[in-house]
């Protein structure tokens, strides 16, 4: 991977995104941004451990500098929106960890580094988590808490491509089943009180049958036994998907949450 290339990325996305920020964006919006950090960290470290394990290395190189750049942008709009210090201070404890973290995505993958890489990986989501519910909180909109689990759906995705990519490489970290298992069922959950909601048009609805018949197919390739073999390209290519689909949705939420303001 060319850091030449990287680090022009990151600055023209810099230059872009400054000039954005001098735009404010909206409550929903921003509830739609800092969930996308919450993605954003997980991905990337799923694209690290894709290196690590020899696993499509170009896709995941070309994923890994778009999703640097990408949260290097949402960091700079989410700064021109703090609205008080509450977020404020949330803000600045995830970017905290992501100047930690950004610099450890660069560095070239081995098992120790792919180790620390989940531990920041955890920090930076919990941190981007505090972030979104701080904002949420704020804007008083039914329709953000429908971003927010969309969102949450979207790092959903990303989530169980990274723990199964950890537990392929056989990474030393005991949680990585338990932590896998609960992402499996929470997306599950997630997507039954997406489809429940009552905000949901016509075309959100075909959406997220869309999703829910593909998390079915999906579903019968994450319970994994002691002696499975892993196939991380096919969860790959399957996480890539529902990101896509579930990126849409979200997207869809926050118009819907900007019309009832």
């Amino acid at each position: 991977m060319s850091r030449t290339l990287i680090t022009a990325s990151l600055l023209a996305t810099l230059f872009l995104s400054s000039v954005n920020a001098q735009a404010a964006i909206s409550d929903a919006e921003a509830v739609n941004r800092a969930g996308m950090q919450r993605m954003l960290g997980q991905r990337i470290a799923r694209s690290y451990l894709m290196i690590g394990t020899d696993t499509r290395v170009e896709l995941a190189a070309t994923q890994l500098d778009s999703s640097i750049a990408s949260a290097e942008e949402n960091a700079e709009l989410l700064s021109g929106y703090a609205p008080n210090d509450s977020i404020r201070q949330a803000l600045d404890d995830a970017n905290e960890t992501w100047l930690r973290y950004r610099q450890l995505a660069l560095t070239k993958p081995d098992a120790q580094r792919s180790t620390e890489m989940l531990q920041l990986a955890e920090l930076f989501l919990a941190r981007s988590e505090t972030l979104v519910q701080a904002i949420e909180r704020h804007s008083g909109n039914q329709g953000a808490g429908l971003v927010n689990r969309s969102g949450r759906q979207r790092m959903l995705s990303q989530r169980i491509a990274m723990l199964y990519l950890a537990m392929a490489w056989k990474l030393p970290d005991a949680k990585l089943r338990s932590n896998f298992d609960a992402a499996v069922v929470e997306f599950e959950r997630g997507l039954e009180e997406l489809r429940k909601a009552p905000q949901n048009t016509d075309t959100v609805r075909r959406q997220l049958e869309q999703v829910t018949a593909q998390w079915r197919f999906a579903r019968a390739g994450f319970n994994l036994a002691e002696d499975a073999q892993y196939v991380p390209t096919v969860i790959v290519t399957t996480s890539d998907s529902l990101l896509r689909k579930m990126e849409k949705l979200t997207e869809d939420y926050q118009h819907l949450a900007d019309e009832a303001r």
